[in-house]
């Protein structure tokens, strides 16, 4: 079974609140099944492990049809910058606003597992303004958690200074291609 890690679910929670109010974050409530109501409705554990399909997927999904017209796509992209902007704090924050475009992505390499477990993800290619990435491990991956994990590169590259970021997703586990593969290009300062 797919897990995801606590820090994720509290940045779905804070950025619930901060984009729609204590009002559409009760409103989301409401929509969401009883085992995650009784995360998303405490304090959670950043730490802790929670199984990602009942605990992220779904609660996205109430999500984009409450306040995104049901575009999956949007809602976990934007959950994804949030989640970046959230996770990115304090010297990790550093280390990927000054650091080289390259060492970066190694460094997003590291971040994966850290969210999701089991995953793997490698660079396949990479020259200055491009990078192919290959998630080469993640049982149950789905839609919202690939755009999600395009939202948050996306602002983690902008974060370290590169400008007009583009992603892609051109091969997907999801449609039993051997690995979910993110074409990105972008414009150095």
């Amino acid at each position: 079974m797919m897990e995801v890690r606590g820090r994720a679910l509290k940045s779905i929670q804070k950025f619930v609140r901060k984009e729609f109010g204590q009002e559409g974050f009760d409103r989301w409530l409401d929509t969401i099944p009883v085992e995650a109501y009784t995360v998303y409705s405490l304090s959670i554990d950043v730490n802790e492990w929670f199984p990602l399909k009942k605990l992220l997927v779904e609660p996205t999904a109430n999500i984009a049809q409450l306040f995104y017209k049901w575009d999956l796509k949007e809602a976990s992209w934007e959950m994804g910058r949030f989640s970046a902007d959230f996770g990115l704090k304090g010297p990790f924050r550093l280390i990927f606003k000054v650091g080289p475009t390259k060492f970066l992505l190694h460094k997003s390499l590291e971040v994966l597992p850290m969210y999701y477990r089991p995953s793997a993800m490698q660079v396949a290619e990479y020259r200055e303004g491009y990078v192919k990435l290959h998630i080469t491990q993640f049982p149950e991956i789905d839609k919202t958690t690939e755009y999600r994990i395009c939202g948050w590169m996306q602002r983690a590259m902008e974060i370290n200074g590169c400008k007009n970021v583009e992603i892609e997703i051109t091969k997907s586990l999801t449609t039993f291609d051997p690995y979910t593969e993110f074409r990105m290009t972008w414009d150095t300062v």
